[in-house]
């Protein structure tokens, strides 16, 4: 027999909703501050994953030019309705303090693949809203912000879209205020044998995380709790390698073999931290006393699952290497909150390179020239290519390992006092430290950038000719790079909800338009078993 090994989608690839239209499956995924807006996967038997879609991609649709840290998209929704995809999102201006800034919206697209429409508004009353098509009606299911004495989480609310007019309408049903479990956030509206199933993440997105289940006769309630809530959750068992697990999303087989997916996070130690951000993972579904339970009987989610009754969906051959020989960029990469526009990002100025132009700061939330991928291994390799010559010390370039403005580590080539250099920073909690070791390299001959990660190690080295490496700078602490230590790092509540990317980037704080060329970018997992 064949397994299905969880995570199914690795790296920061959270929130994901489940879609079938015919043979296909689809999972759309958070991105929050990285642009394009939510990746959307595809597989045929659940088991094998491609991104194919990045749908957000133009400002008219994701404005997020100096949103915070871990703001941006939230939680998307992905639906099928009478030959239209429909997916719902947030797009979070503000999270900091009593007030949140959640502006809802929805496109559509008649292709998966094909152009998104302009985004029609919902309503910014909370996050995480979902549409569920319901016959000739299609409601909007959203948690509801609460700003006094400081609930915040308001329950779970519920109103009708027009399709032709696309907006909400009618009357607003309060549905829930969710389990005991509370935090209650997440919806997802499901109907079966006359009952209509509400699907909730509670207990929070960390360690105390739960996927629950409510049901009424009516769409609009009373609904009532599962008696054996939460159906999903690793929050008692402190041990088990899949944590974090809830957020989740159902769907049956054509067959009629029902399956859950939700998110998962894999730590380092016992709760500790998670450098690969928190990933999706899949479970068999089955039903009893009209109530859906795991196959397992248990409300704990297995490392591997066996494989469903679907022919095998085979996917194309992973480069390790990308060479930047394309007009388009790979799917794996993304940019910071605004989209490759030529005043800093070019495919085409030097054939066969990324041309990345210096822009602002790795503390900016507005315009930072930075293109990176998730790191989706404990133990990987990544490497680049660069030709950079500085001419003043504000301007740098190179290999970034990178969790936000105020966490990451960098090996960047400079100018310092008249000679060109390379050395390594570290930003921890906004505090840069700076390593002591600055070695002067030659000018006019191509750097190679390394960065071996194993664990919670990171070791950063270079080479002039591409045989030999040279070690940099001390062994570094993958740790900072995770959701769970930023927030406790944290004197004061910063929302940490992504994961860990390496990339390339170039700053220039002098005249923002000093030019990095990358030849070509390489990650390489370092274990195959992951």
């Amino acid at each position: 027999m064949s397994y299905i090994t969880n995570p199914i989608l690795k790296g920061f690839n959270p929130d994901p909703s489940i879609c079938r239209v015919g043979d296909d499956y689809y999972i759309a995924t958070s991105t929050f501050e990285w642009f394009p807006g939510v990746q959307i996967h595809h597989s045929k038997d659940l088991k094998n994953w491609e991104v194919i879609a990045h749908p957000l991609d133009r400002i008219s649709q994701l404005e997020m030019k100096g949103v915070p840290d871990s703001c941006g998209v939230w939680a998307p929704c992905l639906s099928y309705h009478n030959g239209l995809f429909y997916l719902v999102y947030t797009n979070v201006k503000s999270f900091d303090g009593v007030w949140k800034d959640t502006p809802n919206y929805v496109v559509t697209s008649a292709d998966i693949l094909g152009e998104w429409s302009e985004p029609a508004y919902l309503n910014s009353s909370g996050f995480d809203g979902s549409f569920f098509h319901d016959g000739a009606k299609t409601w909007f299911i959203t948690m509801l912000v609460d700003h006094r004495k400081g609930k915040f989480f308001g329950g779970i609310e519920l109103q009708e879209f027009h399709l032709e007019q696309r907006k909400l309408i009618g009357e607003v049903f309060y549905l829930t205020e969710g389990t005991e479990i509370g935090l209650s956030e997440g919806p997802h509206l499901y109907k079966r044998n006359g009952y209509y199933y509400l699907l909730l993440a509670e207990g929070g997105t960390e360690y105390g995380h739960a996927a629950t289940v409510m049901r009424s006769k009516s769409i609009t309630g009373p609904y009532e709790a599962n008696t054996n809530n939460p159906i999903l959750t690793t929050r008692n068992y402190p041990g088990h390698a899949l944590q974090k697990a809830g957020h989740a999303s159902m769907v049956a087989t054509a067959h009629g073999d029902w399956y859950i997916v939700f998110l998962v996070g894999r730590p380092l130690t016992k709760l500790g931290p998670c450098i690969l951000g928190r990933e999706t993972a899949i479970e068999e579904l089955v039903w009893k006393e009209d109530w859906p339970v795991l196959k397992i009987e248990t409300s704990l989610p297995r490392l591997v699952i066996p494989t469903p009754n679907l022919p095998e969906f085979s996917l194309k051959k992973t480069e390790l290497r990308a060479n930047f020989e394309t007009e388009e960029l790979s799917l794996d990469f993304q940019s910071l909150r605004v989209p490759k526009t030529p005043d800093w990002f070019s495919l085409t100025e030097r054939k066969g390179y990324v041309r990345l132009k210096g822009k602002e700061s790795l503390s900016s939330t507005h315009t930072q020239a930075l293109i990176a991928r998730r790191l989706q291994h404990f133990n990987a390799e990544v490497q680049t290519r660069i030709e950079f010559e500085p001419e003043n010390f504000q301007q740098l370039a190179g290999l970034i390992v990178y969790y936000n403005t105020g966490h990451y580590h960098y090996l960047y080539i400079s100018m310092e006092e008249g000679e060109k250099v390379v050395s390594v920073l570290t930003s921890d909690n906004f505090e840069i430290i700076e390593q002591k070791q600055r070695l002067t390299i030659p000018s006019g001959i191509p750097i190679v950038l390394r960065a071996v990660i194993a664990h919670d190690a990171l070791q950063f080295s270079f080479s002039t000719n591409e045989i030999d490496f040279q070690p940099i700078g001390a062994v570094l602490d993958m740790s900072i790079l995770s959701d769970d230590y930023v927030r406790e790092g944290s004197e004061r509540y910063r929302p940490a909800f992504t994961g860990c990317f390496v990339g390339m980037c170039c700053q220039d704080l002098k005249t923002n338009n000093k030019q990095a060329d990358f030849d070509w970018f390489e990650y390489k997992p370092l274990e195959d078993h992951e």
